[in-house]
């Protein structure tokens, strides 16, 4: 079976959806609940999740809809980038609610992805989430976007957003924002991926309370309830 193949029916797969209803999501990301979340996939052939005790712990339930998008994105990437890998990191409860120690991801529509990172050799490999370091939350990265020999890809990063806008399009519903440490979104604009990102996608441009160099948080646009 081609790898072109098995891509498709890994969208095919997940945009099916035939053992769980659509979730439905209820007020904003900071003050909001959902129902009928759905867990995304522990890994596939490009990415892993973060924690697979945090997934255990119900750490990594999103809306359906952000599901779908997701692993399509993922499988896209797969059949144009086959040598990148990617890992995503928490997105929320089954059912939403307060996501400690997090600010927003209460209605199943906002994702951290891990910064995709090179090693010495330029090769993609994944950036370390273990205990140690508060399961990744707690790297930081230097003045030359470099953390214990690591460097971040921003190449990768690029083609993951514009991948996830794709997918989302595809799947009707949008991004609302991507939140990356400011003093690093220049770089993003300097990849191939530049022009799209200016037209179709919106940073926020104000520092966190948190940095987000280490993970940039992405908000999904769905239609909620009140």
């Amino acid at each position: 079976m081609t790898r072109t193949l098995l891509v498709l029916l890994s969208i095919v797969c997940f945009n099916v959806n035939a053992n769980a209803k659509e979730s439905v999501c209820y007020g904003t990301t900071s003050n909001g609940r959902l129902e009928n979340g759905v867990e995304l996939p522990a890994k596939g052939d490009n990415y892993v999740t973060y924690s697979y005790a945090a997934r255990l712990a119900g750490r990594t339930y999103v809306h359906s809809k952000v599901r779908d998008v997701i692993v399509s994105s993922y499988a896209h990437l797969y059949q144009q980038q086959p040598n990148k890998i990617f890992k995503y990191a928490e997105t929320g409860f089954e059912s939403g609610g307060r996501f400690r120690p997090h600010k927003t991801h209460r209605n199943g529509l906002s994702v951290d992805f891990m910064t995709p990172v090179i090693d010495n050799k330029g090769n993609s490999v994944h950036l370390p989430t273990n205990v140690f370091n508060k399961l990744g939350y707690n790297i930081e990265f230097d003045a030359n976007d470099q953390y214990d020999g690591l460097m971040i890809d921003y190449d990768a990063m690029a083609a993951h957003i514009v991948s996830l806008h794709k997918a989302a399009l595809a799947n009707e519903i949008e991004i609302w924002r991507v939140i990356f440490d400011p003093q690093l979104q220049p770089h993003l604009f300097k990849t191939r991926y530049a022009n799209y990102l200016k037209q179709h996608i919106t940073f926020s441009k104000k520092r966190s309370w948190v940095r987000h160099d280490e993970h940039y948080h992405v908000d999904f646009s769905v239609p909620c309830k009140n």
